[in-house]
């Protein structure tokens, strides 16, 4: 290459855009290389954490919503309070406190982490990774930092604070965009209390339905799932809490031996919804499954309307 073509590309270079934050966490999506990870780990997390209660109280469901996001206040908050006091002569002790604070608050925060991160789809587990990872080292380099400040050595101990930090701050991101691009955690049952105009909407025939069988139908441009049971009919709205799953394609199950009622498991990752009134009984979905009241006209036509 001449000098003038090599002036030309250095040029070109330092004029090319560089990529954005989004882009490389966009990267990280396709990234099928993690793959071979993910499907070891989750074989690993579902084997530790078997469907149940304990599996449900990580993933949420007794408070309604996911744990894990505010469970990474603890060590996020506490670390990063710790690094604005490592820039102020005189405040070791109280650094030392942040840092074990932070580090106790990680063991609840990953178990509902990988918990979560086990149910999810290949493009969110391949990012979810990675912020595990991170999120990971940062852990490990605090304990670098507590174990180094624990030894009055407090200049190596603020240095891995700071590098546990970066780390830190990389994984939060990840898990931002994991949360708010990929929109993992978030419910994605269609909010059909504001969608579905007031008063009782025809759905079909009551003689269309199988007994004890779900079927979709459509209200509008909602997809519904519909369940005859003799002679009630139930309604939920279709796409899944958790994922978006097909619901009238899951298993019409018992509660439980000792109680008959009626529920439907999602297909995709194992929900469990009352189809009654759309309650979660088990997880990973959390949020409630948008349910519909029904009646059957004289002429046999099922009307539904939103709960309320």
């Amino acid at each position: 290459m001449d000098g003038k073509a090599n002036r030309i590309f250095q040029r070109n270079a330092r004029l090319a855009p560089r990529p954005h934050l989004v882009e490389l966490a966009e990267g990280l999506e396709h990234a099928d290389a993690l793959d071979g990870a993910s499907r070891r780990i989750t074989a690993l997390v579902r084997r530790l954490l078997p469907d149940g209660s304990v599996k449900d109280l990580l993933h949420g469901v007794p408070i309604g919503h996911p744990a894990h996001p505010p469970l990474t206040d603890l060590p996020v908050g506490c670390w990063t309070s710790a690094a604005v006091l490592d820039l102020i002569p005189g405040t070791e002790r109280a650094s030392k406190v942040l840092v074990a604070a932070g580090l106790a608050g990680v063991v609840p925060t990953l178990l509902t982490g990988w918990a979560d991160w086990s149910a999810l789809h290949r493009e969110q587990q391949r990012v979810g990774l990675v912020h595990a990872l991170s999120v990971s080292a940062a852990s490990g380099l605090y304990l670098l930092s507590l174990a180094a400040r624990r030894r009055e050595r407090n200049a190596a101990g603020r240095l891995l604070g700071f590098a546990g930090l970066g780390a830190l701050l990389t994984g939060a991101y990840l898990g931002g965009h994991l949360a708010f691009r990929q929109a993992a955690g978030a419910s994605h049952a269609e909010s059909v209390a504001h969608l579905v105009p007031l008063g009782w909407h025809d759905v079909c025939g009551f003689d269309e339905l199988p007994d004890g069988w779900p079927v979709h139908r459509r209200l509008g441009y909602i997809s519904l799932f519909v369940l005859r049971s003799g002679d009630e009919v139930h309604v939920l709205a279709d796409r899944c809490a958790h994922l978006a799953g097909p619901l009238h394609q899951g298993r019409i199950v018992q509660e439980s031996e000792e109680d008959d009622t009626l529920c439907v498991v999602c297909p995709w990752h194992g929900s469990t919804f009352r189809v009654a009134d759309g309650s979660v009984v088990h997880g990973p979905a959390t949020g409630r499954q948008p349910a519909f009241e029904t009646r059957i006209l004289e002429n046999g036509t099922v009307q539904v309307r939103p709960s309320v």
